[in-house]
């Protein structure tokens, strides 16, 4: 299955993003909201995007105690959206508590498990107790949340050669940190790679935000990513 393209949405406003979806409607399929426009505008916004014909990434990263996340999974589960993030260091009890819940309200939802986030390097994980590279932590997480259920994983690029190796092949491989090879390095990422070679390694989505919200012609910027995807 080819690799596909999330537009990750965040901007300020609702107004800020309103004319890059207008652009954007019929060049892309998915647009991811994270928090910071999920908590500005709440349930009604994600229902508003999906009606102008975009599959919904709902990117919250839901991390607490089993039964706290699986009543959230059950609230979140009616709106109009396709994948739901959870933090997979909640542990194995959290995330099978969170499957039920998705199988019951939403059976079609795919809950993804974040293993590392893409900002954090060895340095900022022995910040936190946590030893070795990022991608010990990575293999160790991803093969907790493969055992306990979920059907998909949002990793760094530099991790996707590794899950693929270690993990089921349904799984399915969400990345950010994908940067055209012109504006690597110009950011908060520390762990990039370019569309192409995130295809390549075996990453069934990938998530691009700035260079696509930031460019003089936002359409133009996607159809140039698509072609490089479909392209590798």
């Amino acid at each position: 299955m080819p690799c596909d393209l999330i537009l990750a949405l965040d901007v300020p406003t609702r107004e800020e993003a309103a004319p890059i979806l207008r652009q954007l409607r019929g060049q892309l399929r998915w647009v991811k909201i994270g928090l910071q426009m999920f908590t500005a505008y709440g349930p009604n916004y994600v229902r508003e995007v999906a009606g102008m014909g975009f599959d919904i990434f709902l990117d919250l990263k839901l991390h607490d105690i089993p039964n706290t996340v699986a009543k959230a999974v059950e609230s979140l589960g009616p709106l109009p959206i396709k994948m739901l993030t959870l933090h997979t260091a909640g542990g194995g009890e959290m995330m099978r508590a969170a499957v039920a819940a998705q199988q019951k309200s939403n059976p079609q939802l795919l809950l993804l498990g974040v293993t590392v986030l893409t900002s954090m390097d060895a340095t900022g994980l022995a910040e936190i107790g946590v030893a070795g590279a990022p991608e010990q932590q990575v293999a160790r997480l991803g093969r907790l949340a493969a055992d306990s259920g979920l059907r998909g994983l949002v990793c760094s690029p530099l991790e996707v050669s590794l899950l693929r190796s270690s993990l089921p092949a349904h799984l399915q491989l969400v990345t950010p940190g994908i940067r055209p090879a012109s504006e690597q390095g110009s950011d908060d990422q520390k762990r990039v790679m370019t569309p192409a070679d995130a295809a390549r390694a075996g990453s069934s989505y990938i998530v691009v935000g700035r260079p696509i919200l930031k460019a003089a012609d936002p359409a133009a910027a996607a159809r140039g990513i698509l072609a490089e995807l479909h392209g590798a």
